[in-house]
């Protein structure tokens, strides 16, 4: 019995031993455990105190970027391309780049003359501000008072425009004025210088410009394989079988006048 007594004492005191063991393996002590936890808190802590600062102080430094970059000037460099962009003239390509209106015939007034005649002059649809102004021929007291005559009467009967009987015209002129006693028989006007030299007593001038010529000398154009052209000077301009301001474009051949 006192053995079995024993045999109890020793078996519980082995499971109390056993049952104790177990309970420090699985259940650590309180101290670690609250090492632990303050541990986690204080890493955790040290994570949010560590990072924020970070991204709490780093936008004010792209701000200040930022900053720079607005009120940043612009380069030179860069203004000098603009002006020279605005400034800079229209090249010369596009100005060649120009518009051209048709040719319209001139218009004309048809009329008739006292003697029946159809005449026509152009219509003047311009104005020149600044208006063309040709010297006046003057009268020579050297020479015959008749040719002024011859002038008057030659202008009296010329028309607007040519009818390609110039020579004709002059005759006319020169004979009823008194200048000459009979008809010229040469008929290409470029003949009449010799035929009134030779037949007439009319002199050659010295003067080559038409506008120099006195009123009613008869000046002579053209060349030996030319028709030519005869007129006479008037006061304001220049008549043959018609009226014009300015002399013939051809080459003149000489200025005759009868002393």
């Amino acid at each position: 019995m006192r053995r079995l007594v024993c045999l109890n004492v020793t078996v519980t005191t082995l499971l109390l031993i056993s049952n104790t063991g177990r309970a420090q393996t699985f259940a650590p002590p309180k101290l670690s455990l609250g090492g632990r936890e303050q541990a986690a808190k204080k890493d955790s802590i040290q994570v949010i105190t560590k990072q924020t600062p970070e991204v709490i102080t780093k936008p004010p430094v792209a701000k200040k970027q930022i900053a720079e970059v607005i009120t940043k000037p612009a380069p030179p460099v860069a203004k000098k391309q603009v002006a020279g962009v605005i400034t800079k003239p229209n090249p010369r390509v596009a100005s060649k780049a120009t518009t051209f209106e048709p040719v319209r015939p001139m218009a004309r007034y048809n009329f008739k003359d006292p003697d029946g005649r159809q005449e026509s002059v152009p219509i003047i649809t311009h104005y020149y501000p600044n208006q063309i102004v040709h010297p006046l021929a003057a009268t020579d007291k050297h020479l015959d008072p008749k040719l002024t005559r011859a002038a008057t009467i030659a202008q009296e009967r010329a028309h607007a425009h040519s009818r390609s009987m110039c020579w004709h015209y002059v005759k006319e002129a020169l004979l009823a004025s008194g200048v000459i006693d009979s008809r010229p028989k040469s008929e290409y006007a470029r003949d009449a210088a010799q035929d009134l030299v030779s037949n007439y007593g009319f002199k050659k001038l010295s003067m080559r410009d038409p506008f120099a010529a006195p009123i009613g000398s008869v000046l002579v154009y053209g060349t030996s394989r030319s028709v030519g052209h005869v007129e006479i000077r008037t006061k304001d301009g220049f008549v043959s079988d018609f009226r014009s301001p300015t002399p013939s474009h051809r080459p003149l051949i000489g200025v005759y006048a009868k002393l």
